[in-house]
């Protein structure tokens, strides 16, 4: 308990700070300080926690707190965590997008009139676009160590 009144007492100390930093100007802020606000609201948050936990102790006569006894704070944990892992994920996903985003190559191509009608006679054939025609093209390039350019024959699909 007495562990728990100095968690609260803690957390009142330093929301109090926060609030604080909040008036001062920007200039007395070290050059690697987070978001003042964002701490402000983390502290108000840690306190009202602190508060519910001492209240929940005293309430219900607990010597020691026990996260399996709290069912509200189970609750809430095992919420932030779903939280907390599908915010990694989603993360994760635009990471891969944006690394899938720098390996694409978009290009502009101008082709003599003679090719551009037979890639075009080609897709229409195929019944794919004249730009997915050349990235099955590209997709079947291979170099030789002489620097030659070389596909097999295939049929686009």
């Amino acid at each position: 308990m007495a562990q728990v009144a100095d968690k609260v007492a803690e957390a009142q100390r330093r929301e109090r700070e926060t609030r604080q930093q909040l008036d001062s100007p920007a200039i007395d802020r070290g050059p690697y300080d987070g978001d003042p606000e964002d701490l402000a609201e983390q502290w108000v948050a840690r306190h009202t926690e602190w508060r519910r936990i001492a209240a929940l102790m005293d309430g219900q006569g607990w010597p020691v707190y026990s996260t399996e006894r709290d069912v509200q704070g189970s609750t809430w944990a095992r919420e932030r965590d779903a939280q907390r892992e599908g915010a990694l994920a989603r993360h994760a996903a635009w990471q891969r997008e944006q690394q899938d985003a720098r390996d694409e190559l978009k290009a502009q191509l101008w082709l003599p009139a003679d090719v551009s009608r037979r890639l075009r006679a080609i897709a229409a054939r195929t019944g794919l676009k004249p730009e997915q025609v050349l990235a099955q093209l590209a997709d079947r390039v291979r170099m030789d160590d002489n620097g030659a350019l070389a596909v097999d024959a295939f049929t686009p699909r």
